[in-house]
């Protein structure tokens, strides 16, 4: 007779625990680290700041929404994949001496 075989699984670890074990993985992985999270601070105050200097308090209303999404956004991209921040040392050009100690020209 024609009986439908059930497909049996392994005698390892409950399929439910292998979901928790994989939504605890997926949570922490799209957790953005502490530095990349204040992102959306500084974008909304960039976004602020230039929207209100470009098109006057409604330019700033804007720029601070439009400007926090993007911050953030780009923030737990960096946080997730692990891309370092770029940011500069010195703010004028100049050169390091013998002992590894930056000097300006200026």
């Amino acid at each position: 007779m024609n009986k439908a075989r059930v497909a049996a699984m392994p005698a390892g670890l409950p399929v439910r625990l292998l979901f928790a074990a994989a939504a605890i993985l997926l949570a922490l992985l799209s957790l953005p680290q502490a530095g990349h999270a204040q992102g959306i601070v500084r974008g909304a105050q960039e976004g602020s700041y230039e929207g209100n200097r470009i098109a006057g308090p409604v330019g700033g209303a804007v720029g601070g929404v439009v400007g926090a999404g993007v911050g953030g956004a780009v923030g737990a991209v960096e946080g997730v994949l692990g891309i370092p921040h770029r940011h500069y040392r010195h703010r004028c050009r100049g050169y390091y001496d013998g002992d590894h100690h930056f000097h300006c020209y200026r």
